[in-house]
Protein backbone atom coordinates (compact mmCIF):
# COMPACT_ATOMS: atom_id res chain seq x y z
CA UNK A 1 0.00 0.00 0.00
CA UNK A 2 1.44 3.35 -1.08
CA UNK A 3 0.36 5.98 1.43
CA UNK A 4 -0.15 9.71 0.85
CA UNK A 5 0.41 12.42 3.44
CA UNK A 6 -3.20 11.90 4.50
CA UNK A 7 -2.47 8.28 5.41
CA UNK A 8 -4.56 6.86 2.58
CA UNK A 9 -3.94 5.01 -0.69
CA UNK A 10 -5.65 4.78 -4.07
CA UNK A 11 -8.05 2.27 -2.50
CA UNK A 12 -8.67 3.89 0.88
CA UNK A 13 -10.11 7.27 1.93
CA UNK A 14 -9.84 8.54 5.51
CA UNK A 15 -12.04 11.64 5.74
CA UNK A 16 -11.88 12.13 9.53
CA UNK A 17 -8.62 10.63 10.80
CA UNK A 18 -9.03 9.34 14.35
CA UNK A 19 -5.63 7.84 15.18
CA UNK A 20 -6.51 7.31 18.85
CA UNK A 21 -9.74 5.41 18.17
CA UNK A 22 -9.65 1.84 19.51
CA UNK A 23 -11.49 0.44 16.49
CA UNK A 24 -11.64 0.92 12.72
CA UNK A 25 -14.67 0.70 10.43
CA UNK A 26 -14.02 0.04 6.73
CA UNK A 27 -16.96 0.96 4.48
CA UNK A 28 -17.69 -0.44 1.01
CA UNK A 29 -19.87 1.50 -1.48
CA UNK A 30 -22.86 0.25 -3.45
CA UNK A 31 -22.91 -0.23 -7.24
CA UNK A 32 -22.15 3.10 -8.87
CA UNK A 33 -21.16 4.54 -5.50
CA UNK A 34 -17.93 6.06 -4.30
CA UNK A 35 -16.02 6.46 -1.06
CA UNK A 36 -17.56 9.90 -0.46
CA UNK A 37 -20.93 8.23 0.21
CA UNK A 38 -19.47 7.35 3.61
CA UNK A 39 -18.25 10.84 4.51
CA UNK A 40 -21.25 11.53 6.82
CA UNK A 41 -20.56 8.25 8.64
CA UNK A 42 -16.91 9.18 9.12
CA UNK A 43 -17.86 12.61 10.44
CA UNK A 44 -20.53 11.24 12.79
CA UNK A 45 -18.39 8.47 14.31
CA UNK A 46 -15.12 10.37 14.76
CA UNK A 47 -13.16 10.38 16.99
CA UNK A 48 -14.54 7.25 18.68
CA UNK A 49 -14.21 5.14 15.50
CA UNK A 50 -11.59 5.56 12.79
CA UNK A 51 -13.66 5.28 9.59
CA UNK A 52 -12.07 4.30 6.28
CA UNK A 53 -13.92 4.10 2.96
CA UNK A 54 -12.94 1.95 0.00
CA UNK A 55 -12.61 3.73 -3.35
CA UNK A 56 -13.13 1.37 -6.28
CA UNK A 57 -11.39 2.18 -9.58
CA UNK A 58 -13.32 4.04 -12.29
CA UNK A 59 -14.93 6.79 -10.21
CA UNK A 60 -14.14 10.25 -8.89
CA UNK A 61 -10.38 10.69 -8.57
CA UNK A 62 -9.89 7.15 -10.00
CA UNK A 63 -12.17 7.70 -13.02
CA UNK A 64 -9.26 7.36 -15.47
CA UNK A 65 -8.67 3.78 -14.27
CA UNK A 66 -10.65 0.88 -15.74
CA UNK A 67 -13.48 -0.41 -13.57
CA UNK A 68 -13.13 -3.85 -11.99
CA UNK A 69 -15.99 -6.09 -13.09
CA UNK A 70 -15.44 -8.77 -10.43
CA UNK A 71 -16.52 -8.78 -6.81
CA UNK A 72 -13.79 -11.29 -6.06
CA UNK A 73 -11.06 -9.11 -7.56
CA UNK A 74 -12.32 -6.07 -5.67
CA UNK A 75 -12.18 -8.16 -2.48
CA UNK A 76 -8.65 -9.33 -3.26
CA UNK A 77 -7.46 -5.72 -3.41
CA UNK A 78 -9.54 -4.60 -0.44
CA UNK A 79 -8.23 -7.41 1.77
CA UNK A 80 -4.64 -6.38 1.10
CA UNK A 81 -5.49 -2.79 2.00
CA UNK A 82 -7.38 -3.72 5.17
CA UNK A 83 -4.49 -5.85 6.36
CA UNK A 84 -2.32 -2.73 6.31
CA UNK A 85 -4.79 -1.04 8.70
CA UNK A 86 -5.34 -3.99 11.04
CA UNK A 87 -3.13 -2.81 13.87
CA UNK A 88 -6.42 -2.53 15.79
CA UNK A 89 -9.78 -4.35 15.47
CA UNK A 90 -11.51 -3.76 12.13
CA UNK A 91 -15.20 -4.02 11.31
CA UNK A 92 -16.32 -4.16 7.67
CA UNK A 93 -19.54 -2.44 6.53
CA UNK A 94 -20.94 -2.75 3.00
CA UNK A 95 -24.19 -1.77 1.32
CA UNK A 96 -25.74 -3.56 -1.68
CA UNK A 97 -22.87 -4.68 -3.97
CA UNK A 98 -20.55 -3.37 -1.26
CA UNK A 99 -22.01 -5.96 1.13
CA UNK A 100 -20.76 -8.74 -1.12
CA UNK A 101 -17.33 -7.13 -1.47
CA UNK A 102 -17.17 -6.72 2.32
CA UNK A 103 -18.19 -10.35 2.86
CA UNK A 104 -15.60 -11.67 0.41
CA UNK A 105 -13.01 -9.40 2.03
CA UNK A 106 -13.89 -10.91 5.42
CA UNK A 107 -13.40 -14.40 3.99
CA UNK A 108 -9.96 -13.47 2.70
CA UNK A 109 -8.97 -11.96 6.03
CA UNK A 110 -9.94 -15.16 7.83
CA UNK A 111 -8.01 -17.23 5.28
CA UNK A 112 -4.98 -15.08 6.10
CA UNK A 113 -5.45 -15.64 9.83
CA UNK A 114 -6.43 -12.00 10.43
CA UNK A 115 -10.22 -12.13 10.84
CA UNK A 116 -12.28 -8.97 10.99
CA UNK A 117 -13.78 -8.17 14.38
CA UNK A 118 -17.21 -7.73 12.80
CA UNK A 119 -19.13 -7.58 9.53
CA UNK A 120 -22.16 -5.37 8.85
CA UNK A 121 -24.09 -5.89 5.61
CA UNK A 122 -27.12 -4.06 4.29
CA UNK A 123 -29.35 -4.11 1.23
CA UNK A 124 -28.21 -7.54 0.02
CA UNK A 125 -29.54 -11.08 0.23
CA UNK A 126 -27.30 -13.78 1.68
CA UNK A 127 -24.55 -15.07 -0.64
CA UNK A 128 -25.99 -18.59 -0.54
CA UNK A 129 -29.33 -17.38 -1.93
CA UNK A 130 -30.09 -16.94 -5.59
CA UNK A 131 -28.65 -13.79 -7.08
CA UNK A 132 -30.76 -10.69 -7.02
CA UNK A 133 -30.57 -7.00 -7.56
CA UNK A 134 -29.13 -5.15 -10.54
CA UNK A 135 -27.14 -7.21 -13.00
CA UNK A 136 -26.46 -7.70 -16.67
CA UNK A 137 -30.06 -6.97 -17.64
CA UNK A 138 -29.81 -3.55 -16.05
CA UNK A 139 -26.35 -3.02 -17.52
CA UNK A 140 -27.87 -3.43 -20.98
CA UNK A 141 -30.66 -0.88 -20.41
CA UNK A 142 -30.80 2.43 -22.23
CA UNK A 143 -29.56 5.56 -20.50
CA UNK A 144 -33.14 6.65 -19.79
CA UNK A 145 -34.03 3.28 -18.27
CA UNK A 146 -30.93 3.28 -16.08
CA UNK A 147 -31.67 6.78 -14.80
CA UNK A 148 -35.27 5.83 -14.06
CA UNK A 149 -34.06 2.76 -12.16
CA UNK A 150 -31.65 4.83 -10.09
CA UNK A 151 -34.44 7.24 -9.20
CA UNK A 152 -36.67 4.36 -8.09
CA UNK A 153 -33.97 3.14 -5.69
CA UNK A 154 -33.69 6.69 -4.26
CA UNK A 155 -29.96 6.41 -3.68
CA UNK A 156 -28.89 9.34 -5.85
CA UNK A 157 -29.92 12.99 -5.68
CA UNK A 158 -32.36 13.62 -8.53
CA UNK A 159 -30.60 16.93 -9.27
CA UNK A 160 -27.44 14.99 -10.14
CA UNK A 161 -29.34 12.97 -12.73
CA UNK A 162 -30.64 16.16 -14.33
CA UNK A 163 -27.06 17.07 -15.29
CA UNK A 164 -26.18 15.33 -18.61
CA UNK A 165 -22.44 15.63 -17.96
CA UNK A 166 -22.71 13.98 -14.55
CA UNK A 167 -24.92 11.25 -15.99
CA UNK A 168 -22.29 10.52 -18.66
CA UNK A 169 -19.72 10.15 -15.87
CA UNK A 170 -21.87 7.94 -13.64
CA UNK A 171 -23.51 5.48 -16.01
CA UNK A 172 -20.42 3.64 -17.35
CA UNK A 173 -19.32 2.95 -13.78
CA UNK A 174 -22.83 1.84 -12.83
CA UNK A 175 -23.04 -0.55 -15.78
CA UNK A 176 -19.66 -2.03 -14.87
CA UNK A 177 -20.67 -2.51 -11.23
CA UNK A 178 -23.92 -4.17 -12.30
CA UNK A 179 -21.90 -6.65 -14.36
CA UNK A 180 -19.69 -7.34 -11.33
CA UNK A 181 -22.74 -7.94 -9.14
CA UNK A 182 -24.37 -10.24 -11.69
CA UNK A 183 -21.17 -12.17 -12.29
CA UNK A 184 -20.65 -12.97 -8.60
CA UNK A 185 -20.91 -16.66 -7.69
CA UNK A 186 -20.75 -17.75 -4.06
CA UNK A 187 -17.96 -20.23 -3.38
CA UNK A 188 -19.24 -22.67 -0.73
CA UNK A 189 -17.03 -22.91 2.32
CA UNK A 190 -17.04 -22.85 6.11
CA UNK A 191 -18.97 -20.03 7.78
CA UNK A 192 -17.07 -17.04 9.04
CA UNK A 193 -16.08 -16.82 12.68
CA UNK A 194 -16.73 -13.08 12.37
CA UNK A 195 -20.01 -11.85 13.91
CA UNK A 196 -22.48 -10.58 11.30
CA UNK A 197 -25.07 -7.82 11.66
CA UNK A 198 -27.59 -7.57 8.81
CA UNK A 199 -29.69 -4.52 7.95
CA UNK A 200 -32.60 -4.60 5.51
CA UNK A 201 -35.52 -2.46 4.38
CA UNK A 202 -39.16 -3.51 4.43
CA UNK A 203 -39.75 -2.27 0.87
CA UNK A 204 -36.43 -3.22 -0.72
CA UNK A 205 -37.31 -4.60 -4.18
CA UNK A 206 -34.15 -6.72 -4.28
CA UNK A 207 -34.14 -8.33 -0.81
CA UNK A 208 -36.92 -9.77 1.33
CA UNK A 209 -36.61 -10.47 5.04
CA UNK A 210 -36.08 -14.23 4.60
CA UNK A 211 -33.25 -13.64 2.14
CA UNK A 212 -31.65 -11.16 4.54
CA UNK A 213 -32.07 -13.53 7.50
CA UNK A 214 -30.26 -16.25 5.55
CA UNK A 215 -26.99 -14.43 6.30
CA UNK A 216 -27.20 -16.34 9.60
CA UNK A 217 -25.86 -19.38 7.70
CA UNK A 218 -22.64 -17.51 6.93
CA UNK A 219 -21.28 -17.09 10.44
CA UNK A 220 -20.52 -19.42 13.32
CA UNK A 221 -20.43 -16.36 15.56
CA UNK A 222 -23.12 -14.00 16.85
CA UNK A 223 -25.77 -12.84 14.38
CA UNK A 224 -28.34 -10.05 14.36
CA UNK A 225 -30.97 -8.85 11.89
CA UNK A 226 -32.42 -5.34 12.02
CA UNK A 227 -35.35 -4.40 9.77
CA UNK A 228 -35.95 -0.76 8.89
CA UNK A 229 -38.88 0.80 7.09
CA UNK A 230 -38.05 1.93 3.58
CA UNK A 231 -36.60 0.71 0.31
CA UNK A 232 -33.16 -0.20 -0.94
CA UNK A 233 -31.57 2.95 0.46
CA UNK A 234 -33.36 2.86 3.81
CA UNK A 235 -30.03 3.76 5.44
CA UNK A 236 -30.33 7.29 4.04
CA UNK A 237 -33.64 7.77 5.87
CA UNK A 238 -32.44 6.14 9.09
CA UNK A 239 -28.83 7.29 9.16
CA UNK A 240 -28.61 7.84 12.92
CA UNK A 241 -30.32 4.54 13.76
CA UNK A 242 -28.14 2.66 11.27
CA UNK A 243 -25.01 4.14 12.80
CA UNK A 244 -26.29 3.11 16.24
CA UNK A 245 -26.63 -0.50 15.06
CA UNK A 246 -23.11 -0.33 13.63
CA UNK A 247 -21.52 1.12 16.77
CA UNK A 248 -23.38 -1.38 18.98
CA UNK A 249 -22.04 -4.19 16.78
CA UNK A 250 -18.54 -2.76 17.07
CA UNK A 251 -18.84 -2.51 20.86
CA UNK A 252 -20.06 -6.12 21.21
CA UNK A 253 -17.34 -7.39 18.89
CA UNK A 254 -14.68 -5.39 20.70
CA UNK A 255 -15.83 -6.70 24.07
CA UNK A 256 -15.86 -10.31 22.79
CA UNK A 257 -12.33 -9.94 21.41
CA UNK A 258 -11.12 -8.46 24.70
CA UNK A 259 -12.22 -11.43 26.79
Amino acid sequence: MTETLQGTSAWIRRFQPSPDAPHRLVCFPHAGGAATYWFPTARALAPEVDVLAVQYPGRQDRRAEPCVESVETLADHAAEEVLAWSDRPVTLFGHSMGAMVAYETARRLEERGRPAAGLVVSGMRAPSRARGGPGRAQAAETEEELVAGILRLQGTDAAVLDDPELVRMILPTLRSDYRAAEGYRWRPGPPLRTPIAVLTGTEDPHVDTEQAAAWREHTAGPFSLTVFTGGHFFLNEHADDVRKVVTDHIARSFQANSV
